[in-house]
């Protein structure tokens, strides 16, 4: 009895130590992806962040740095609000996932079953989409942002504007990213489950998981402790005017905060598990992650010329490569001034997501890799400089690119009509219009009846278009003219548009 209860004594001392020893091995970890950020965020000179990681299926992780708003001493926390942008499309698969877990639809449905009006350019194509095909990028249809972006079109207005876009490619033989048709699944959803997708989304994920602080549009939101968007101009860190994905809700509308995105990235990981039930089918939640697609070397993160993975492809909302010999499931989420990413190690049981308050800062990509070295697969690479340069370079191409476009100034040119002259709306049926004014000798522009400009005299009927919105680098209008000299049209962003 005595050696009985010894060899407990010393089960329980070597239980407890080798339990003290994780938990020291966690808070060193932790230690350094802390230091790491802090001192990196500085480098890539990003206002806010906040962080979430889930390890065996665990929250071990929350936090917020620095402030919601250059300037001021609005700090950020783990329960402000940043915008998940296009990390969403990874819940809204989950909530057609649901509907297909209570036999309500089938992925190989076709969607004009459900929404017999949508039409797009390609009969073929409009006959033969699926469900699964609105979620994997493979449709045929070019990038279409410029439908929601800088515009007020309605949800039904945009899916309206579907059928004049010609396609790219032919249905499922490639990859180009699209939104659109997660805005198609988002009315598929309304359609079978009778109540818009924002509330669908709110009932059937945020309410189960307890997000009691996520959004599914930006008009909802009420509160304060909201991260603002900012963006580099002239070297200076800048705040913008904050964007809206609402008229595409269901491919990237949510916002949400680091305790609670925490609880999202805990159930995807534990097979959509929950305190109190789970939110699809194990064999639904496998169904989601599977790979669906290859993803072409043109569509996918340039972060792949450093990673090098052996394949690219995607799932229901997930872009999927190889790290180290194992599978990683991510996404990014952008916009205007906001970023975001969500990366899952799901052998491990390993995630991460990260917000953050300025465009394009991939320090996001780089504190995954980081994160999951430290946390699980070994190795100090430093991928901040790693990524700092690529993307820098990438930078420096563009602005080369743009420089180059940029049309070579003839001197002591005029016009060949007075200001007045050049005033009027012109249109495209499906780009939409340019009313152009002019008002005391100063000629200026709306796009779309959102995107406002001044317009400045450049060389014969050229002008230059500074836009009220700082970020955007100026354009240049071109007229053209019929056989009569009169106007007929503007040329800008490479289309025309013709004179109502």
């Amino acid at each position: 009895m005595k050696i009985f209860l010894t060899q407990l004594l010393i089960l329980a001392i070597v239980t407890g130590s080798t339990a003290q020893s994780k938990k020291q091995v966690l808070n060193n970890n932790i230690a350094a992806f802390n230091s790491y950020l802090q001192k990196e965020m500085q480098v890539w000179q990003i206002p806010g962040m906040a962080v979430a990681i889930v390890q065996n299926n665990e929250i071990v992780f929350t936090k917020g740095y620095g402030v919601r708003e250059t300037g001021t001493n609005k700090i950020v926390n783990t329960k402000t609000l940043f915008s998940c942008a296009s990390t969403t499309k990874a819940m809204t698969a989950v909530c057609m996932g649901i509907l297909v877990d209570e036999g309500k639809i089938n992925w190989t449905d076709q969607v004009i079953k459900y929404l017999p009006s949508f039409t797009l350019y390609d009969p073929y194509v409009t006959r033969e989409l699926t469900i699964q095909d609105l979620f994997t990028h493979t449709t045929g249809v070019g990038k279409t942002d410029f439908l929601w972006d800088d515009n007020n079109l309605t949800p039904d207005e945009i899916l309206a504007k579907m059928q004049l876009v010609k396609p790219a490619y032919s249905l499922r033989s490639s990859f180009i990213y699209q939104n659109i048709f997660y805005l198609v699944a988002g009315k598929v959803i309304e359609k079978i489950a009778g109540k818009p997708w924002q509330v669908f989304i709110k009932e059937r994920i945020f309410d189960p998981l307890g997000m009691v602080n996520t959004y599914a549009t930006l008009k909802e939101i009420k509160d304060e402790n909201l991260a603002q968007p900012h963006f580099l101009i002239d070297n200076k860190i800048t705040i913008i005017d904050k964007d809206t994905a609402d008229a595409i809700g269901p491919a990237g509308a949510v916002s949400s905060c680091a305790d609670d995105i925490a609880r999202w990235m805990k159930a995807m990981i534990d097979s959509s598990k929950y305190k109190n039930g789970r939110l699809v089918s194990p064999a639904t939640w496998l169904y989601l992650l599977q790979p669906k697609t290859l993803v072409t070397e043109s569509e996918y993160y340039p972060t792949q010329l450093i990673t090098k993975p052996n394949f690219t492809t995607y799932a229901m909302g997930w872009f999927q490569q190889d790290y180290k010999g194992f599978k990683l499931n991510f996404h990014t989420g952008s916009l205007a001034g906001e970023t975001a990413i969500h990366a899952q190690l799901p052998d491990k049981k390993f995630g991460i997501y990260v917000f953050g308050n300025l465009d394009h800062a991939e320090l996001r990509h780089a504190l995954i890799f980081k994160a999951i070295d430290l946390f699980e697969l070994g190795g100090n690479t430093d991928w901040s400089t790693i990524f700092k340069h690529l993307y820098d370079s990438l930078h420096t191409i563009s602005e080369n690119e743009y420089t180059a476009n940029i049309p070579v100034q003839t001197l002591n040119t005029q016009p060949s009509l007075p200001l007045e002259g050049y005033a009027g709306i012109y249109k495209d049926d499906l780009y939409g219009n340019i009313k152009i004014m002019v008002d005391d000798k100063q000629a200026s522009v709306i796009v779309n009846n959102v995107l406002s400009g001044k317009l400045s005299h450049f060389h014969f009927n050229t002008f230059k278009v500074v836009y009220q919105k700082i970020q955007y680098q100026p354009d240049y209008y071109t007229f053209q003219f019929d056989n009569e000299g009169k106007i007929n049209g503007v040329s800008a962003g490479g289309y025309v548009f013709k004179k109502e």
